[in-house]
Formats: C-alpha cells, structure tokens, sequence
C-alpha cells in the first residue's frame, strides 16, 4: 500500500510495511561469541526467519559457466533475487563464494552487475563498465572453479524500495533533480529516475532504522547472512570453504560478514578501507549509511572490525588515487591491520588508479581466495 489510509500521505517504506513487525519479532542476531555479537548489536541486526526455500526459475550455461537464478522470501519486504553460477560440467562440492555487489549509486539494480546474464539490463552493462572493468565478477570467478551466489540485498534490485509515490522529502527532491533535467534537455531512463530518488530516500531509510533499533548496515548484513546460509545449503558447495568478496560498499559488506559469521575463511575488501577519522571532515560526505552507522566508531575503527572474525584471511586491495578514501587514512589502517594480525592472516595490497576494481586486482583476489579456501579445505580435514 502506498499511502497512509488516515492521512491519505505517502508511506515512507513502501514495499517494506512489514519490516517494524519483522523486527519486533525478531529484535537481535545472535551470534554465538563475544566479539561478534557486539558488532552484531553495534549495528543492529535483526535475527533470522527460518531459512527460506530457494526457488529455481531458470538455468543457462554460457562460455564454460552454468548460471541459474534463484528466489527466496525472507520475512519482510520483496522477494529476493539471486544467481548462482559455477563452472559448466563441475562435479562434486566445490568452495562457495558469495559475490557482493557494491552501491554504486545504483539500487535499481543488484547483483545483476556481477552475473553475464542473458538480458543484462543497461544499468547493469553501466556499473560493470565503469567500475568493473567491463568483467562480470561473480561469473569470472565461476570460471576460475568455484560456486558463487551473487544476491540483491537489502534496498538493491529485487529489495528496493517502491518508491512510484515518493514520500515527502524524497518527492521534494526528486522533483527539484526533474526540473534540472528538463532544464538541461535530459530524458532520465527509468533507472536513472529511480536511482536518483534511492539516492535522496537513503536518509529516510537510515532514519527508520535507526527508529526501529537498527541500521542500513544491520539490515544489509541480515539479507548478506541470509543470503550465505542459502550458499551453504546449496548442492555443490562445501559449507566448510566460504568466501566473500566485494568492491567499495561491497567491500565493507565483505568485511562485515566475515566479522560476523564464523563460516568465512577468507574475505577481499577491495576499495573500502580507511580509519573513520580520516574521513572528518572533507571525506564524510562522500559516503552512505552503510559506512556510517552511529556509533560504530565507540566500538572500534573501521579496520579493527576484522579482529573480530574467527576464521577468516583478509585480502583488503586499496587504491592510491581513490577519491573516496584519502592515501594517508589508507596507508593508517594499512598499519593497524599489519598489527593486529599474524602473518599470512593479513595481506594488503595498493594498486594505481582511482576507485575502480580493475582486472588485475580481480585476478589478485580470485588467487587469495583459492588459496585461501584450499588452506581452510586442508585445515577442515585434517
């Protein structure tokens, strides 16, 4: 329902009516041990509804990857979108990926950007182009051995919000982007429209959040826990050797998780590393909600979070001319993780160039996680 009956004024979470009850049933994730369940509590995330069943729509095997979409309920809001894809022919349990895509400004679309999909929507050509390097990520890394799910998480693609009757500051806003484009002689595309309004509605749903006790990053880390618990049941995958990886908003994603959930082994964060006070005061504005939970810095600095994963190698990439991050906030967390972690726990990275994940470090990430989760696989059976 869009609308207030009483009011007759736009609901502020359309398409999400149900998310207050979901997190009133179901107010705190338990994690298990200390150091997780702080940052769990720390950024709010709600605990899981049962583990969904996975609908399978279709399936297509394409330049020596199987790709086959998947849907699951989780307890409020749309359906979840996601892909699953592996290499053609692959028998047995292979390590499980789960790719994460990055915000990008884009919440028409999700993980789309990550999959070679037989319709590609061009928002989707848009974001793999210019921040990919033009590569399919999630299908690249199938090609490379291993079984990868690439989901929509919350407020991304099949999650979005339905934002058709904007509420009130978002349709101020919006409006105001309108009559720039029309001034200037610019027909937005549907996604263009519709990411500008996300873009400005970002702060209604931080602020929701907030009110119902958690965050945009709590509710993005419920739909990325969720989410691994599908790769994990999945056939064909071994439970035992989890990955995750993204770039920029993904990347934070990543490291989240792995702070999170003791079936990560290895995570890459890629363009996403930095200590929150480097940001103050030029480079806080550059950033969303789901780098900036309040009060996240009372428990630890950005870095420091990956001291809380149990099991997991970190591969974190940076880039030396990233306009979102500056060099020397870079080169500090740099430090504080080489201190925090033992050899071979720790591997960092700089590359050249702006805030783009390019092949090369691509490559350099699939290499860390197959080494990576061949360690975990001998570990696990010895």
């Amino acid at each position: 329902m869009d609308s207030n009956p009483r009011t007759g004024r736009p609901s502020a979470i359309a398409g999400y009516e149900d998310w207050p009850a979901f997190v009133r049933r179901n107010p705190r994730h338990v994690t298990g041990a200390p150091a997780s369940q702080e940052l769990s509590d720390a950024l709010g995330v709600p605990g899981a509804s049962a583990q969904p069943a996975v609908t399978v729509h279709w399936e297509t095997t394409h330049d020596g990857v199987t790709t086959s979409q998947l849907s699951w309920q989780l307890g409020f809001g749309p359906r979840t979108t996601g892909w699953l894809a592996r290499p053609a022919g692959a028998t047995g349990a292979l390590p499980g990926i789960l790719a994460l895509h990055c915000h990008g400004g884009n919440k028409f679309g999700g993980a789309d950007r990550l999959v070679d999909l037989p319709d590609n929507h061009p928002s989707a050509a848009t974001a793999r182009a210019g921040l990919y390097d033009g590569r399919a990520l999630a299908s690249e890394l199938a090609r490379q051995g291993f079984a990868v799910l690439a989901h929509d998480t919350f407020a991304w693609g099949s999650r979005r919000f339905d934002l058709s009757t904007p509420p009130w500051r978002t349709a101020s806003a919006i409006e105001a982007r309108r009559a720039q484009w029309r001034q200037d002689g610019v027909v937005p595309s549907a996604a263009e429209d519709y990411n500008a309004a996300a873009g400005f509605h970002e702060d209604t749903v931080a602020k929701a959040a907030g009110l119902l006790g958690t965050s945009l990053a709590g509710m993005v880390a419920h739909d990325d826990l969720a989410a691994l618990e599908v790769l994990a049941h999945l056939p064909g995958v071994d439970a035992d050797s989890l990955g995750c990886i993204g770039f920029s908003g993904g990347g934070g994603r990543s490291l989240t998780l792995a702070a999170l959930s003791p079936r990560i082994r290895a995570s890459v964060v890629t363009c996403m590393m930095t200590t929150f006070e480097s940001l103050l005061p030029a480079y806080l504005d550059a950033h969303s909600w789901l780098l900036q939970t309040p009060g996240l810095w009372k428990l630890d600095d950005w870095p420091e979070l990956t001291a809380r994963s149990a099991a997991a190698r970190f591969l974190v990439q940076y880039a030396l001319a990233d306009e979102l991050f500056p060099e020397d906030g870079m080169r500090q967390a740099h430090r504080i993780l080489e201190n925090l972690h033992s050899p071979g726990r720790y591997t960092g990275s700089f590359w050249p160039g702006g805030h783009v994940f390019t092949a090369e470090m691509q490559d350099e990430a699939i290499g860390f996680l197959a080494a990576s989760l061949a360690l975990a696989a001998h570990t696990s059976a010895s």
